[in-house]
């Protein structure tokens, strides 16, 4: 039996010597149509014991926006944009697209990579940081869709984490400049910038950089645009309710600013790279709501998504594996991040083994 090794997360290759020939973008996935929302739920929450009845009350987010996340659609438009990005650098490298949860599902797109002739191909995460969920649960999927496919199944590198990119900076500079644009002149200079992330299991959280990542970028978008007042809040968290996840949750946020007179505030989902559902119905529906409740002016700020600054950087840390360059570009205080994870980077917190951990007893 020929051994699979998972070189996405940080297994030597066995093929060193051959080029890489392919780009991978990795993503979560979404339903396109009605009929796919339940099914795309039980994607994600298989093994969780999540009940019927909370898979329904979800469903309902989709339903609100004609069982369609645009996420799909916004991760096309972006490989779109890197396509034409690696062009113009003289990069002739195949563009795939392969989701965790829904279809073009990560098995399915190695499994053509294959038929292509695809041997050795990096890998773009649609996660700018460092969690279980965000980076190595990715890892580990793209693991178990080598296995799922079998001999001949292309090695997959990630690149690097970009928090700290200069063009993932740059395009949230530019997001939360024009949404501060749209606010009443009046209430410009006091406006508080509230940056959202998806919250995790704080369990999770202590296993990994994200808190001091998203810190991070926060801080370096908030001097570039130059506003002082700003806060790293969360959205999105799901589980028990007796399971302590990162906090605080943006609405609660909301309601603290007004009571403290704040007057306008601009929501910025940093912890994302497109205006998917969660950010939709999270921060448009139910933030606005409360803001509104509250006598709060709010605006969102857009994701990165094509700006030419973040395509630009997928370009750019193509190139630099590519060329093997020592140089990474990186702001702030943090370090740029490897190439290749350490075994125990982000560990899932719930203290149970990765795929191949399990499969190697």
């Amino acid at each position: 039996m020929i051994e699979l090794i998972p070189p996405a997360d940080r297994a030597t290759s066995r093929i060193p010597a051959a080029p890489f020939d392919a780009l991978l973008v990795v993503s979560f996935g979404g339903p396109e149509g009605p009929d796919d929302v339940l099914p795309f739920l039980e994607n994600v929450t298989r093994g969780r014991g999540i009940p019927a009845e909370r898979l329904r009350e979800v469903a309902h987010h989709y339903d609100l926006f004609g069982g369609v996340s645009p996420i799909n659609a916004q991760n096309r438009s972006l490989i779109a944009a890197v396509e034409d990005e690696l062009a113009a650098r003289g990069i002739e490298l195949p563009v795939y697209f392969g989701n965790r949860n829904w279809h073009p599902l990560l098995a399915d797109t190695l499994g053509q990579m294959r038929a292509d002739g695809v041997r050795r191909s990096l890998a773009f995460f649609t996660s700018a940081f460092s969690s279980y969920s965000g980076c190595r649960q990715y890892r580990e999927n793209i693991f178990v869709a080598q296995q799922e496919v079998g001999p001949g199944a292309p090695e997959v590198s990630k690149l690097r984490q970009f928090h700290n990119h200069p063009g993932f900076i740059e395009a949230n500079v530019d997001r939360v400049r024009a949404a501060l644009g749209e606010l009443p002149a009046q209430l410009r200079g006091d406006a508080v910038i509230a940056f959202t992330a998806h919250s995790i299991p704080s369990a999770m959280a202590r296993a990994c950089a994200y808190e001091a990542q998203l810190a991070e970028s926060a801080r370096l978008i908030a001097e570039q645009v130059g506003v002082a007042a700003f806060d790293v809040v969360y959205q999105s968290r799901s589980g028990s309710p007796q399971v302590p996840w990162l906090e605080p949750d943006i609405c609660d946020h909301l309601r603290a600013l007004a009571g403290d007179g704040v007057e306008a505030v601009v929501v910025a989902p940093v912890g994302f790279v497109s205006d998917h559902l969660e950010v939709l119905f999270d921060l448009d529906r139910e933030a606005r709501e409360v803001a509104d409740a509250e006598g709060l002016a709010m605006v969102r700020a857009g994701t990165a998504g094509t700006h030419p600054a973040f395509v630009a950087m997928v370009g750019e840390l193509v190139a630099e594996r590519l060329d093997g360059s020592s140089t990474r570009r990186s702001l702030g205080r943090l370090a740029a991040g490897p190439d290749v994870c350490a075994p125990d980077c982000c560990l899932p917190g719930s203290g149970r083994p990765s795929p191949w951990e399990a499969t190697a007893g």
